[in-house]
């Protein structure tokens, strides 16, 4: 599997098919250095959407739905991908999602099917960038019910912003990588503090 705009940023994919929301939330403009949109045209949102519906089948063994994006779509898609990037943050105490929003993400059509197991199953509804939100949006839930939802964070560097899957055992971990963002914020940190310090003597 190759989740395409999580791999760029050198990260782990998360589990299962939470690992589509991250790759999601990878499309945009994020890292040190920055990497482009990929949903910045619909020839873009395509070819990620295409790989990532192929990723997502193999993650979970199901069959991947259908869906085609027009080029306001991409507009669709990128909005929504903001929206939940904010309303994930608000999750982990980083920001507060703007009034209104969760309003506007509930109108996303979703239904339940029983297979010939007898399992239920969350389909995702709707055309177009929408379908895209329903299906993030199953997987969000189910991620929320295993407890896995709150491990996906964004980076707390604000030049960086990159989604990532924390995997450390007290779900404490803040930069995307330690080395990269860590360490320059540590030593930003370190400097500001020096500097307080000769002002004060």
């Amino acid at each position: 599997m190759s989740w395409t705009a999580t791999a760029r940023y050198g990260l782990e994919p998360a589990p299962g098919g939470l690992a589509f929301v991250q790759d999601l939330l990878n499309t945009r403009s994020a890292g040190k250095p920055r990497e482009p949109d990929l949903l910045q045209t619909v020839e873009g949102a395509r070819a990620w959407l295409d790989q990532a519906l192929k990723s997502w089948s193999g993650a979970t063994q199901r069959s991947a739905p259908g869906i085609e994006l027009t080029a306001e779509d991409a507009q669709g898609l990128r909005d929504f991908r903001n929206d939940l990037d904010q309303i994930l943050q608000a999750r982990t105490g980083d920001s507060a999602p703007q009034p209104g929003l969760a309003a506007s993400l509930m109108t996303l059509p979703t239904a339940l099917r029983l297979d010939e197991h007898g399992a239920i199953h969350a389909e995702p509804r709707g055309t177009g960038w929408r379908q895209v939100a329903s299906l993030a949006l199953i997987e969000a839930y189910q991620a929320q019910h295993t407890d896995t939802l709150r491990r996906l964070k964004s980076c707390r560097n604000t030049r960086c912003l990159t989604a990532f899957y924390d995997r450390s055992r007290n779900n404490s971990g803040v930069w995307h990588d330690v080395r990269v963002c860590g360490n320059a914020a540590n030593l930003r940190n370190y400097r500001a503090r020096k500097r307080a310090g000769a002002d004060q003597a």
